[in-house]
């Protein structure tokens, strides 16, 4: 968080906006920033991380504002907007929690076994069952290469169409088998074979870098604004984006590195920001996750 709070560098009576609270750390240490004469907006697409990081900012003593926006994060900026606020300093912290990964009914891992559900609104949308019973074997192909990374994506969908011609494909560890049966694993690696299937589906199912190009589209859409008003973002507004993975983090470094060129906001990451040694070992999730963040100009 010690990256996060210098980078962002939040002050008191600000309006800060946690666009994926989770368990509402991050929140908290904003909330710490901005004081009671502050504004703290926090939003999840689960909305029981949602109620979770309210309860938790509250309990930390915050008594400023607080608001909340359930759904999607990319919604945030037309709440703003529609609720008169406008932030100076927003963070994104993408990818799922550790309440979701932690709890085997949510489907998002093949540690322990679940429903093969993994989405982050359980009432909403389609599930990862449901994606693969219903794609044909090329979608599934192209879905896990593309989203995946993976290689070995055609003999993976192959697999997954012959299988659940057999039997319904509806838990995790069934589908990780199947990975596993196609993926070898690879010497002296930490990594299971069914890590890059399972990231595909996810990312699939919750339309994951779909809301993270809205949401920068908002940004620049913002950044580009000539008299500021209307918009979502205060002048000199902070943002920073936390990502996990190269499909992320090549989105963010290009629409940053697009508003720096047009001088209408200022790259205040030359390279990502990466966690320290003992962050990493305290918190493995932590090692993959990149800092990149820009301050907008001021209007002219």
């Amino acid at each position: 968080m010690g990256a996060v709070r210098s980078t962002l560098a939040p002050l008191a009576g600000e309006t800060a906006v946690d666009l994926t609270a989770g368990m509402g750390g991050h929140a908290i240490e904003l909330g710490r920033a901005i004081g009671d004469s502050g504004t703290l907006v926090l939003c999840d697409l689960d909305p029981a991380n949602l109620a979770r990081a309210r309860a938790n900012v509250l309990a930390s003593g915050f008594s400023g504002q607080v608001v909340e926006s359930a759904g999607s994060y990319a919604r945030v900026p037309q709440r703003l907007i529609e609720q008169g606020l406008r932030a100076d300093c927003v963070l994104g912290d993408l990818g799922f929690s550790s309440t979701q990964v932690d709890d085997a009914s949510r489907g998002f891992s093949f540690r322990r076994d679940g429903p093969l559900d993994m989405r982050y609104d359980p009432a909403s949308g389609a599930s990862a069952a449901d994606l693969i019973a219903s794609r044909a074997e090329e979608e599934l192909a192209d879905l896990i290469y593309t989203f995946g990374e993976e290689r070995r994506s055609r003999g993976i969908a192959r697999k997954l169409v012959v299988e659940r011609e057999r039997e319904p494909i509806t838990t995790t560890g069934r589908l990780a088998e199947i990975v596993r049966s196609v993926v070898p694993r690879t010497p002296g690696s930490r990594i299971d074979p069914a890590t890059r299937t399972f990231q595909a589906l996810r990312i699939a199912v919750n339309d994951e870098l779909g809301h993270l190009r809205l949401l920068l589209e908002t940004v620049e859409r913002a950044a580009g604004a000539t008299n500021g008003r209307g918009s979502w973002l205060a002048p000199g507004a902070r943002i920073a984006i936390i990502s996990f993975h190269s499909l992320e983090d090549r989105l963010v470094k290009r629409s940053f590195a697009e508003l720096g060129k047009r001088d209408i906001a200022k790259v205040l990451t030359r390279s990502p920001l990466t966690a320290e040694e003992d962050e990493a070992q305290s918190n493995p999730r932590a090692r993959s996750a990149k800092l990149r963040a820009i301050r907008l100009a001021p209007p002219t």
